[in-house]
């Protein structure tokens, strides 16, 4: 008996598919393809895993007979097995996915509201104790502003590394969500999304109303309701992406599996386009990042260094009439309008090659 049979057989004694054992495994379920189709081979780590996993020896499993063993009832009887049981019937959530996303559907969009709510309590509270300025900037209103961006940094960079482990442990997930979940979600999603811009609209109003009697007022209730309207928005739109399974597998695959890209058995043809696909989503997630990083700068420079009407710059000192730095915020959002444009020409033009 070679490797090959004897995984396959024991898939089948558990009644388990490749995607199944491939997110147990934390591979893909291409990897589980190709050894079956003894392609490739796993590491020695996977292969202890399967050892675990099934109760056999390292030996018995890659050049012995293990269709023998169960046919004679196996070594003890009464043992407990250690391979995870994979539920019957539809697909099941076994690694944890769903949590896993949700978790991180709090986490985003918080992280993003705590920087914005720094912001806005900065304004609220410029001037209330008198400390040292920067750059014609109130001291409270810039240790209010990097206290926010401290806060949300905290839920942020977390969240990153927890999302990335997780794809590097499960780069395959089956897809287990009903049309009904779907559904759901993407009910709630426009529920959130109208409530977003509802905030956002209100904030507008109060900034308008208050503008003109206490400015800081003013633009503390219009950070306020945009990190509220932000908020549900994201929170909302990860948890409806969540459900899209095929995109996130898609993705993940873009990242991890560029070896296996190279090594399968599959025509040139095919094989540049996922080549070409690959460098093409890198060249945009560079030109973004670029545009994002300029957007940051751009925002910050209206923040810190406003224009006053006539249109001079006054370095060293606040401009009570500068208007830049109310609206420093729309850098970020004129950057992910400029990102999405540029995302969707690259592609256009890269389809016509």
């Amino acid at each position: 008996m070679s490797f090959r049979d004897n995984l396959q057989h024991l898939r089948a004694e558990h009644n388990m598919t490749q995607e199944q054992l491939a997110m147990l495994l934390g591979v893909s379920r291409q990897s589980i393809t190709k050894w079956e189709a003894e392609r490739a081979t796993p590491e020695l780590p996977k292969l202890l895993k399967l050892c675990q996993f099934f109760d056999c020896s390292l030996d018995d499993l890659v050049t012995g007979d293990l269709t023998a063993r169960a046919a004679s009832g196996g070594a003890d009887p009464s043992a407990t097995p250690s391979v995870p049981q994979v539920p019957a019937g539809p697909p099941q959530d076994i690694c944890g996915y769903d949590e896993h996303q949700r978790k991180m559907a709090w986490k985003v969009p918080t992280g993003v509201a705590a920087i914005l709510l720094g912001i806005a309590l900065g304004f609220l509270l410029e001037g209330a104790v008198d400390l040292a300025s920067w750059n014609g900037r109130d001291g409270l209103f810039i240790l209010a502003v990097l206290l926010g961006v401290l806060a949300g940094l905290a839920f942020l960079i977390p969240a990153g590394m927890e999302h990335t482990a997780f794809q590097k442990a499960h780069p395959y997930v089956e897809d287990f969500y009903t049309e009904e979940d779907r559904a759901r979600a993407r009910k709630a999603f426009t529920a959130g999304l109208l409530s977003g811009i509802a905030c956002i609209i209100l904030g507008i109003g109060c900034m308008l109303m208050l503008e003109e009697t206490a400015e800081n007022i003013s633009l503390f209730f219009l950070l306020f309701f945009i990190a509220l309207g932000a908020w549900n928005i994201t929170h909302w739109g990860m948890l409806l992406g969540r459900t899209n399974i095929a995109e996130y597998n898609r993705s993940v695959g873009e990242d991890l599996e560029l070896e296996d890209m190279m090594t399968a058995q599959i025509n040139d043809e095919v094989r540049s386009a996922l080549i070409a696909n690959r460098r093409l989503n890198q060249k945009i997630g560079s030109v973004c990042g670029a545009i994002m990083l300029l957007a940051t700068i751009v925002g910050l420079v209206m923040l810190f260094a406003p224009m006053g009407q006539a249109g001079t710059w006054r370095w060293g000192e606040f401009n009570p009439e500068g208007t830049t730095a109310m609206w420093f915020w729309l850098a970020w959002v004129v950057g992910g309008l400029l990102c999405g444009v540029v995302s969707v020409l690259m592609k256009a033009f890269a389809s016509e090659e």
